[in-house]
């Protein structure tokens, strides 16, 4: 079973830097429970990295459980659903969610 670092680690190599152009965002990530952590992903000049920690000033912020967001980052769990169940929280602009939906490739 994958953990959320794997995950995290992983996240570059999803990232589609065709899709990304004019694209100046940091997501961070607040994973909570058993295996969560903190991590930001920095999206500048069709690239992207990412950080374990916390950024200073996020664009949007994503806080799931870490059953949650693997489940979601595996493709069991629908990002619009499970921010309409609650199961995720997002703070910031949501049109930087929808963005991110476009730049990282679905598993």
């Amino acid at each position: 079973m994958r953990t959320v670092k794997q995950t995290f680690d992983e996240m570059p190599g999803t990232f589609l830097p065709e899709a990304a152009g004019g694209v100046d965002e940091v997501y961070q990530f607040d994973i909570t429970g058993e295996g969560g952590g903190k991590w930001y992903a920095q999206v500048k000049d069709r690239r992207c990295t990412v950080v374990e920690g916390e950024h200073q000033k996020p664009s949007l912020t994503i806080t799931m459980g870490a059953a949650d967001y693997l489940a979601m980052a595996e493709g069991r769990l629908n990002g619009q659903v499970a921010y309409m169940t609650r199961k995720m929280k997002l703070k910031g602009n949501m049109l930087h969610a929808i963005k991110m939906n476009q730049i990282f490739k679905k598993k």
